[in-house]
């Protein structure tokens, strides 16, 4: 008999045990209404749930108003939102999976259009059409995040602590929904990206200019996500690997922010890229398989922290290549599972680990086995 791919072998973090490799990124939808989860929620997750990933994330989920992207965003801010993400995260254990939840700020890209509403900032247009007003943003420095956004104002020592306050009480409520797994956002160009990045950053105090100072507010989030997290229980952390090419924050940068994480006792770092406005010649191309691949194997091998790959991994011999190869510890997909939110479950069956349709849900796999059967397959 075969020995059981990577990718669907069982892995533990800390105490929790995740029944494969594959991981639902966190995905917004900017579908919530005043920050709850509706029925959209239910369904999507559900869905995802269903398709036999080992562990499933929630989108991120703002841990005040200010810190929304847009209007839809779902929200965390408020101990009624909690039902509501409960349910998600019994929606996935019942689906036999880990739980997943992203908290998160969005910085000086906050006050925005959904994606499919032009994605820039919220004007009057959108108070004619929807009555959606802008909101006042907050960030890292008065840097907007392109031409045309507006400026948001400088965060003060005092708005800090503030906003380290409403973190903590976001990873509080994350725990009584029911979630096993918490993740920071520090990537995409939010409000922690944008502390990180010297492209963002031009603070003259403890919290800009070295590298370490930059780092001082996402290791200090980190460390309270620690400490409010169940010990028995991992935490993640999703970066930026780089900016761009040979511009902003590197991935030497990266890997020195993944030792310092591991020390505050971070379990898994999240290796993306981007979120920064940039030099059409310093900008990534996202258009080869596995793009971000090299960030989460160079961070993993001299960090020593297990990470997530994620990016264009679209075909299971691919991801389990890069976890044969050591290049990471799990695979996150996105938008890969909204073409096919079964990618798991199929995947299994093209690897020949699951001749008894084992990662489909029964109510699915009673019929679809025999048809397979009926079909010579």
């Amino acid at each position: 008999m075969s020995p059981t791919p990577l990718l669907f072998a069982p892995i533990q973090l800390r105490e929790l045990s995740l029944k494969n490799r594959i991981v639902v990124s966190p995905m917004a939808t900017y579908s919530a209404i005043d920050g709850f989860a509706t029925d959209w929620h239910v369904g999507h997750i559900a869905k995802l749930a269903a398709g036999g990933a080992g562990l499933v994330f929630v989108e991120q989920s703002s841990v005040n108003l200010q810190g929304r992207i847009t209007h839809g965003c779902l929200g965390i801010w408020d101990d009624r939102h909690v039902e509501g993400l409960a349910r998600l995260a019994s929606i996935i254990h019942e689906m036999n999976a880990k739980a997943a939840i992203q908290i998160a700020h969005s910085g000086r890209k906050g006050s925005s259009q959904r994606p499919w509403e032009g994605g820039g900032p919220l004007g009057p247009s959108d108070v004619a059409v929807r009555s959606e007003n802008a909101w006042d943003i907050a960030a890292s420095s008065s840097l907007p995040f392109e031409e045309g956004w507006p400026a948001p104002r400088t965060m003060t020592g005092e708005d800090i602590d503030l906003v380290v306050d409403d973190y903590r009480l976001a990873f509080r409520r994350a725990r009584q929904a029911g979630f096993d797994v918490i993740e920071l956002h520090c990537a995409h160009g939010y409000l922690l990206h944008s502390f990180l990045s010297p492209l963002a950053n031009n603070r003259n105090d403890e919290y800009g200019g070295c590298l370490a100072n930059r780092m001082r507010l996402p290791l200090r989030l980190a460390g309270v996500m620690r400490e409010e997290w169940p010990a028995h229980l991992p935490v993640f952390v999703r970066i930026s690997s780089v900016d761009g090419i040979d511009i902003g924050w590197s991935l030497d940068d990266s890997v020195e922010f993944a030792k310092a994480l591991k020390q505050v006792g971070v379990d898994v770092v999240d290796c993306s890229s981007g979120g920064m406005k940039l030099p059409q010649g310093n900008a990534l191309v996202s258009r080869a398989p596995g793009f971000q691949v090299p960030f989460a194997e160079r961070i993993q091998r001299d960090a020593r922290i297990p990470t997530v790959a994620v990016g264009l991994i679209r075909e299971p011999q691919y991801a389990e290549s890069v976890l044969e190869e050591g290049k990471a510890t799990l695979i996150a997909l996105g938008r890969e599972l909204l073409w096919n939110p079964n990618w798991p479950a199929q995947a299994a069956l093209q690897m020949g680990c699951d001749p008894n349709w084992l990662h489909w849900p029964v109510q699915y796999a009673w019929w679809l086995k025999r048809r397979a059967v009926q079909q010579g397959r």
